[in-house]
């Protein structure tokens, strides 16, 4: 019997790491996912609070923790035979990983779903990035390929929700302008959704997918210009692509009180985004769900009010 077919007595919880994130954050939509399937979801959380409560009214266990402590992660995880382990940008990252290889590998957890970056895939001992951000994510990778743990790997490309949304949707909603440092490069956005469609999927039958690596990106990759005339189509009025210097974006990264490790990590991204190195296609999220990846168009359409439109609705099947 593969794991697929095990029953729920026997696969037992699944844990999914920062299931309280923001609405829309990938282990919050990662856990609603798991529990419309009828899978039993241990939803691990930073603190006991509004969000928390939701979680149980869904169905989780919640289990409060905080990966940087072996002891919490070892209390967690504990029990858990599939773990789905996701982090935000966080200075902790590499030690974070660490500690969770450590704790599976004791507790013999059956299979590992890592979130990563797709900029892994372009990187190595000699050629690497300035964003620390991006320097642990490879050498996690590494450590995780070391720890000999069943790993399945996500590399999604830049998210709708965690850059585009936060960092266009003032400009866009008070001056109908992106604006951005991102030059003449493409990118491909890929929205929350369809990253967390692939993980339940994956999570809910992990043994074809062990030491496979998914690249995640949207439908189609294209440079700002071409980003914002999706922008214009689905808010019914002009938007236009207007190029700043990184360094004006940097101050007013800094005014926002961003922490120096995102801010530098976001520079990073725009640096890149400048020389096309976001500029990638891949068919990971159609592949593994049967279903084309959102397209920005669609994204701005569904939160138009936040972009300064009236918004529209798409279907979630």
């Amino acid at each position: 019997m593969n794991n697929g077919m095990k029953t729920k007595n026997q696969i037992g919880p699944i844990l999914v790491t920062g299931a309280a994130g923001q609405l829309g954050g990938v282990g919050r939509t990662v856990t609603g996912l798991l529990l419309d399937r009828g899978l039993p979801v241990r939803a691990m959380v930073r603190r006991d609070d509004d969000r928390a409560t939701a979680l149980r009214a869904a169905g989780a266990e919640v289990v409060v923790g905080v990966l940087l402590e072996p002891a919490d992660v070892h209390r967690v995880v504990s029990g858990c035979r599939r773990v789905y382990f996701g982090m935000s940008v966080s200075a902790g990252y590499l030690e974070a990983t660490v500690t969770m290889a450590a704790v599976a590998r004791e507790v013999g957890v059956d299979a590992l779903i890592n979130m990563s970056q797709m900029t892994v895939s372009q990187m190595s001992i000699q050629n690497t990035t300035t964003s620390p951000q991006q320097r642990q994510h490879w050498l996690s990778e590494q450590a995780l390929a070391w720890s000999g743990l069943p790993v399945v790997t996500m590399r999604p490309t830049v998210f709708l929700e965690g850059f585009f949304l936060p960092l266009t949707g003032p400009s866009v909603r008070d001056r109908s302008r992106i604006e951005l440092p991102f030059g003449r490069g493409k990118t491909n956005p890929v929205a929350t959704a369809d990253v967390a469609r692939v993980i339940a999927a994956v999570l809910a039958d992990p043994a074809p997918h062990f030491g496979q690596v998914y690249e995640l990106t949207g439908p189609q990759s294209q440079d700002m210009d071409g980003v914002a005339r999706e922008y214009s189509d689905a808010l019914k009025h002009e938007v236009t692509y207007a190029e700043i210097p990184a360094e004006d974006w940097e101050r007013g990264l800094k005014k926002a009180g961003l922490p120096e490790h995102l801010t530098r990590h976001l520079l990073t991204m725009a640096e890149l985004n400048r020389a096309g190195r976001y500029d990638r296609l891949a068919d990971g999220v159609e592949r593994l769900t049967g279903r084309s990846a959102m397209s920005v168009r669609d994204f701005v359409s569904l939160h138009a009010n936040e972009f300064g439109g009236r918004r529209s609705e798409r279907s979630p099947d």
